[in-house]
């Protein structure tokens, strides 16, 4: 790739999506590039410059799709759903029955339905007011986080009496599939945001804020005002989770540290 071509189109991705590039980066745009000119049969990166520059922005979607790193698995960073599952019982023993999460970075949608999972088993059968909005930028996992099947080495995080409750089996072809239930799917609101686009649509408040392993792509500029933000839907006792290899530090804002890559806004 033509470092002119690179320059270019991470200059855009920065612009569109708030996702920081680095020049080590070249050679994972120019592979992950590669499937959009397989896709549209064009000659090479600097004619896929050309084609996204004349698009109407559909083909700038289809780029952030396959830029956007989508790692995740059920259950990831075990210790934020037993804080979770804590401060719920907390909550639920002092009378609250409505519940609102946001899961700022869904991915493949694994993040929200161990959520909804945590949430539901810690009520213990009582009826709750639980909605989760599971936002990510990208269209293509989206898609598939709103389906809900996973492969049977994709869902092996999942304790089996869970898997049990809450996933319905299925078997195609000599393969075993697990869909996501009702019971997971009717609380979970699936949307396409740009987190580097505040202020968002959202009014709050929100009890949680998982926005876990996606500010690591973002430089301060992108950071500080996403944080601003989720700082404002949080209520006042509500809880901010970032990943475990991220840290508010270098940010001001008034969030308080309760434990690692855990924060609260103060009442």
């Amino acid at each position: 790739m033509e470092k002119a071509v690179f320059n270019e189109l991470r200059r855009i991705v920065y612009e569109k999506s708030g996702i920081s590039l680095g020049d080590n980066k070249e050679a994972l745009v120019a592979s992950r590039i590669s499937k959009r000119l397989r896709a549209l049969n064009l000659p090479s990166h600097s004619a896929y410059l050309n084609y996204l520059m004349s698009d109407n922005g559909e083909e700038l979607v289809q780029m952030l799709d396959v830029i956007s790193t989508n790692t995740t698995n059920f259950f990831r960073e075990s210790p934020h759903f037993d804080f979770l599952d804590d401060v719920m019982k907390k909550w639920l023993a002092a009378g609250q029955r409505r519940f609102r999460i946001w899961c700022a970075a869904s991915s493949s949608g694994e993040e929200p339905y161990s959520l909804a999972m945590s949430m539901l088993e810690a009520a213990k059968g009582d009826s709750l007011d639980l909605k989760i909005l599971a936002t990510d930028i990208s269209t293509k996992v989206l898609k598939f986080a709103h389906m809900g099947i996973y492969p049977k080495d994709r869902v092996k995080e999942i304790p089996a009496s869970l898997l049990h409750k809450y996933f319905i089996k299925h078997k195609e072809a000599g393969e075993t599939y697990y869909e996501a239930s009702p019971l997971l799917k009717d609380v979970i609101s699936f949307r396409r945001l740009n987190l580097s686009n505040p202020p968002f649509p959202m009014k709050g408040p929100m009890d949680f804020v998982f926005c876990r392993n996606v500010m690591i792509y973002f430089d301060h500029a992108v950071r500080q005002p996403l944080i601003d933000e989720c700082f404002r839907l949080l209520k006042p006792g509500g809880y901010f989770m970032v990943g475990h290899s991220e840290s508010l530090a270098g940010i001001s804002t008034k969030f308080k540290t309760v434990k690692p890559a855990t924060y609260i806004k103060p009442s």
